[in-house]
């Protein structure tokens, strides 16, 4: 395995599940407010947002908290 992983299971199910839920939000944004130029950054925003919250539950390694030197304990790293 190239990178350790650093996000425990349960946090990795909310992170896929608030993912779906940024997407979500983001197309409601744009679908309410195409005509508008903010609201579609703001979409982009949300968008790119759920894109990166759904990688790290599904990879189960977040870049910032390696930063921090976030690590799993033993109790809860995968077999």
């Amino acid at each position: 395995m190239v990178y350790v992983k650093n996000v425990p299971t349960f946090e990795r199910i909310v992170r896929v599940l608030l993912g779906i839920g940024l997407a979500v939000c983001a197309g409601w944004v744009y679908l309410q407010l195409k005509h508008d130029a903010l609201a579609v950054l703001l979409a982009l925003v949300l968008l790119v947002s759920a894109l990166f919250v759904v990688a790290t539950g599904f990879f189960g390694w977040c870049p910032a908290c390696a930063l921090v030197g976030r690590k799993l304990k033993s109790s809860q790293r995968p077999s």
